[in-house]
């Protein structure tokens, strides 16, 4: 498994993946997940995979070389547009020539992309690509876009993440949603590929590979858990059967009539009293054996 996120802000993309791959509990690899293609001063595109490895090497090697019979490629598309049909057209390609083969071994056409960057003359932008080869583009409504293993790294990215995010925060928000999927999930894992990319650069500016020993990465694996330890010490606890006009943070009122949904206990077993009457039936024997 994997988890590649790439998020679009009005200052530029970011662009984070890691690079574990496993087949297995005892078959884990490390494979790079991003693939750049720059040429500087005219584009800078980039592509993260997820899913089969051999699906996803196929695609890229296909974008590496691949020119339709109109000249078509991603080395010459004039918008990122046409650049994710031509991801698109690329991906149904393997498809046509592997998928029939790979179903008779019981494996499963899976891939999916994010792929983003800037050609020169419009803007920056970002897609996630289907394995059918279809795709969405974001917006600033949804300015992000995940792959893989990404159930563990949304929360971050919803509550904090919007279009006019400046660019190093976003990236310190990518860094946080790896950090939460790579403690959850042992199927993701260093080392990292982060790419922060400036609009209107048109080459790369900003990468850096992450691993264990990485001073920033290592401050915001601490801080962020002891932060999150603060905050949720510095929530108070709930009360219980109070009343709301008087107490605060109530989570139980006097005036509720909330009843979990009992089932019936069986007719042939005896049922036991309550505390209540157990202690009227404790009162009564005691004043029996007094008299």
């Amino acid at each position: 498994m994997t988890y590649c996120v790439a998020l679009r802000v009005d200052d530029g993309l970011v662009f984070l993946s890691d690079s574990r791959t496993n087949a297995g509990v005892d078959q884990v690899g490390t494979f790079r997940k991003m693939n750049v293609f720059e040429n500087p001063g005219d584009r800078m595109l980039v592509l993260m995979t997820a899913g089969n490895l051999s699906i996803s090497q196929s695609i890229r090697q296909i974008l590496a070389e691949y020119t339709s019979t109109t000249g078509r490629s991603v080395w010459t598309a004039k918008t990122m547009y046409e650049a994710a049909q031509i991801v698109g057209e690329a991906i149904r390609t393997v498809y046509t020539r592997d998928a029939k083969m790979l179903a008779e071994f019981d494996i499963n056409f899976n891939v999916s992309m994010i792929f983003g960057g800037q050609i020169k003359g419009e803007k920056a932008r970002l897609f996630q690509m289907y394995s059918a080869g279809n795709f969405i583009e974001s917006c600033d409504e949804s300015t992000y876009f995940q792959v893989g293993e990404s159930k563990y790294g949304k929360p971050i990215l919803d509550r904090v993440v919007t279009a006019t995010t400046p660019l190093d925060e976003a990236a310190k928000c990518a860094l946080i949603s790896m950090d939460s999927t790579l403690r959850s999930n042992i199927s993701v894992g260093l080392p990292l590929d982060l790419l922060v990319y400036e609009t209107d650069a048109l080459k790369v500016t900003r990468f850096v590979t992450i691993d264990d020993k990485n001073q920033y990465f290592q401050m915001i694996r601490n801080t962020w858990g002891k932060a999150l330890k603060q905050v949720f010490e510095g929530i108070d606890d709930p009360v219980w059967n109070a009343t709301p006009d008087v107490t605060a943070n109530v989570l139980s009122a006097t005036n509720m009539h909330s009843k979990p949904v009992r089932v019936p206990v069986p007719g042939n077993l005896p049922v036991a009293a309550e505390p209540a009457q157990l202690q009227v039936l404790a009162q009564q024997s005691e004043d029996k054996h007094q008299h």
